[in-house]
Parts: structure tokens; sequence; C-alpha cells
């Protein structure tokens, strides 16, 4: 673990404080939004929508059974002629004259509408696949579906995190510079009342009051446009969680003051981001599927065998006897033999799709690296620029005590207290802006190498 030295600075001190209290707190709103995230809950939809889409496919695996129920009257249409007087009555003649006597009557041409007047039919029917390549390939091709669902919500949580925490301590940012500003409101006040007692005095001429009165003027309107990044913070982090805008924000009681660290070193973060990240899973899906559908492609050219049997009643009338009632089953073997080289076709397709896929997931796992490194310097730089604000927020605080002083009794002049309390003022506001800046930095970084661990 590379590790750098506690900071000891009287100001980082006023800021770091809170920092543990501050993990648990966003840890809290964490949970928090990723109940009540509305894009989350969105995604979340579309997760469980690939769910159902992937029972349903499951389901073509069992029986259907159906029930049918079909009545029928009929009037007109063809007729089906029977000749039957044509048949016989050669016959017929021949043997009465045989017999010297009509024994067998003659007989007219018959008849038949081809459908009946009145007819019903009841039936269950069951079919069962047997083998198909369709149902089978369906089935796999959904449940990689699923994955990537799966993995955009992970990737959504993921980026979710980082911005509640990002947004978070970008809030607690506008919380100390209001508390600096608010602090130089009161040196400047402070000022003020000084330059009118030297002025009294005749130790300062009047234009000391007013370049003083404006100095303080001036920080009012610093302190309206920090108000106003103060509110807009507070109303993104809420958006986030999807609470009322103006709802207030938890800030941490005191606590110990933590060490600033970084743990791995720039190998280790690539090699686990590249392990570990949604983004690269979510590819292997698509590729997943795509292969899926070129053995789909191919299996257009295989037999599919069914099995289908039928139970029901039959008649003119409704009857439910057993004189009335049929069972036929059947194997059922379909076979596309030619379908104008379209599967040759579909197969080039997926083909190109999965090479396309490949060069997509060498790219992104370039994007990812180049992700890790550019976070984890720029945390790194982060850190660093606390240890250098740290150190000038020390020297400009003894040299304004110095000038502070001398100004009190006369023996420097309002240019020199201005610049000395600017200086001041501004490395405090630089170190506020590094400490959270670092805190920032670190979700970046937590959220590029996919380092937390998700539910």
């Amino acid at each position: 673990m590379k590790k750098h030295r506690s900071i000891t600075f009287g100001f980082l001190a006023v800021i770091c404080m809170h920092i543990n209290a501050q993990e648990q707190i966003v840890e809290n709103y964490i949970q928090e939004g990723i109940q009540s995230n509305l894009a989350l809950q969105q995604i979340k939809a579309d997760y469980a929508k690939s769910i159902q889409s992937l029972r349903s496919a499951r389901g073509l695996f069992y029986p259907d059974l159906s029930l049918n129920a079909r009545y029928t009257v009929a009037r007109g249409g063809r007729t089906i002629e029977f000749p039957v007087g044509d048949m016989l009555n050669p016959v017929y003649a021949t043997l009465n004259e045989l017999q010297d006597n009509i024994v067998f009557p003659y007989l007219e041409n018959q008849e038949f509408e081809f459908y009946r007047p009145n007819e019903h039919e009841t039936k269950l029917s069951l079919t069962q696949p047997v083998y198909s390549p369709k149902v089978i390939y369906n089935y796999q091709i959904k449940k990689q579906q699923t994955h990537i669902e799966t993995a955009n919500l992970s990737i959504y949580k993921r980026e979710l995190i980082k911005e509640i925490k990002s947004a978070y301590y970008g809030y607690l940012m506008t919380v100390y510079l209001l508390k600096l500003v608010d602090e130089t409101t009161g040196l400047l006040k402070e000022n003020l009342r000084v330059s009118k007692s030297l002025y009294e005095n005749d130790k300062v001429t009047q234009d000391v009051v007013y370049r003083s009165e404006a100095e303080l003027q001036n920080v009012y309107l610093v302190k309206a446009s920090a108000e106003k990044e103060h509110q807009a913070a507070r109303s993104y982090f809420n958006f986030l969680l999807n609470k009322s805008l103006n709802s207030e924000i938890k800030i941490p009681e005191g606590e110990e003051i933590p060490e600033i660290h970084l743990t791995g070193d720039i190998d280790q973060k690539i090699s686990g981001g590249l392990s570990a990240r949604e983004e690269i899973n979510k590819l292997q899906s698509y590729s997943a599927i795509n292969e899926k559908f070129t053995k789909l492609a191919r299996s257009a050219n295989y037999p599919n065998l069914f099995l289908a049997i039928d139970y029901g009643f039959q008649g003119e009338e409704y009857s439910f006897s057993d004189k009335d009632d049929f069972l036929l089953a059947s194997v059922v073997l379909r076979w596309n033999l030619f379908q104008g080289l379209k599967n040759r076709a579909d197969i080039q397709h997926a083909k190109i799709a999965c090479e396309q896929i490949n060069l997509r997931q060498q790219e992104l796992e370039k994007q990812i690296e180049l992700q890790i490194i550019n976070a984890y310097y720029d945390l790194n730089a982060a850190r660093e620029a606390i240890n250098a604000a740290g150190i000038q927020v020390t020297a400009a605080e003894k040299a304004y005590q110095v000038i502070e002083e001398k100004y009190r009794i006369g023996q420097a002049r309002l240019i020199e207290y201005t610049d000395a309390r600017t200086i001041m003022t501004r490395s405090k506001q630089n170190l506020i802006i590094a400490v959270f800046e670092y805190k920032i930095k670190e979700a970046e970084l937590e959220r590029v190498t996919a380092e937390r661990q998700l539910n």
C-alpha cells in the first residue's frame, strides 16, 4: 500500500475532521439513491422485462394445450354427384330380366351437399416440440439479453454511486466555501473598524476607510455567488435521490483527521478494472448472441419434429357420447429444403457482426485502460495539491498575522494588509477545493476500476 503522511495543518483539520463520518453518511445516501433514483428505476424495469422475456422463451419448451370449439351452419355451396343409378341400373335390369320380374327397382343418381347443414367440433389440441432448433437458440439468445440488461443495471449503478459521491462532496465544498466567506466577512468588518479608528486618530487618510468599505461590499457579492452555487449543488444532489430539491443534506459531526492515501499500483488498477468492468461483459454477451444467431441461421436447414394430439367430439348436434368422440395423434416433420439463399446471407451477416464486436472490445479495453490511468494520476495530483495547499495556508496565515498586527498600530499600509488577507483567503479557498476535489477524484477512480462490490 502506497500511503501519504498524515496532514496536520490547522485549517485542513477543520475541513478533514468530518471525512470519516462523511463516508458513512454518503453510504446511506447511496443506498437511498439506489432505491429511489428515477433513471435507475427505468433500467430496473428493462431488466425485469428481460427476465419475463426469458421465461416466455423457456415456455416454448413445454406443451401447448388449447381448447377449440366450432359450430357451423352451412347453406348452399358445392355438391357432390354420386352416379349410383348409372352404375347399378344396368345390373338391376339384367337381374330383373333373368327373374322375369322387377325384383330390383331402378335407382336415381344422388347429389350430396359438400357442407353438412349443421356441424360441431369440440376438441383439445396438444402440440409438443420434440426437436426445434429455433426454440433452443431463441432461449439461449434471450438468456444472453438478460445478461446484457444485468450489465446495464450494474453500469448505471456504478455511475449513480459516483455521481452521488461527487455531488455530496461538491455540496460540502460549497458549505466550507461559504464558511470561508463568512470568516473573510468578519475579517473585513474588523478591518473597517480598525481603519475608521486609525482615521479618527489621524494615522491614515479617509481613502483607506473607503477602500475598506469597498472590500467589504465586494465580499458580499462573492457570498451571493457562493450561495447560488450552494443551492445548485444541493438541488442536484437531491435530484439524484429523487427528493425535494430543497431537502436538507446531512453534515457529520467532527471526527479525527483521516490519512489520505492510494492503494495498489497502476498495473493492479488496470488489471482489476479490465476484469471487473461490466461494459466488457456486456460486449461478450453481444458476441455470444451473434454466435447463437449464426447457429440459428444454420439450423434453418435442419428438420423440426413435433408431436400433435387431438381429442374431441364431432357431429351434427352437440353430443358428447362415446360414439361422437375421436382421437388423432400425429408426428409432424417440417424441413425447409430451400429458402432462396437467405440462410447463407444471415450466416454471413452474423459473422460480420461478431468481427465488429471483437474490434469494439479491443477498443473498449484501451479506453478503460486510458480512463484508469487518467483517474489514477488525477487522484495522485489531487493528493499532492492538498499537501501544497496546506503549506501555502500555513505560510499565508503567519504572514497575515504579522501584517495585521503592524496595520493595527499604523506601521503597515492598507495595500499590504489587503494583499496579505487576499493571499490567505485564496490559499484557504484552494485548500478547500483541493480536499474535496480529491474526494471527487477518488470516486471517479472507484468508478473506472469497478472496485466497489455491487449487490
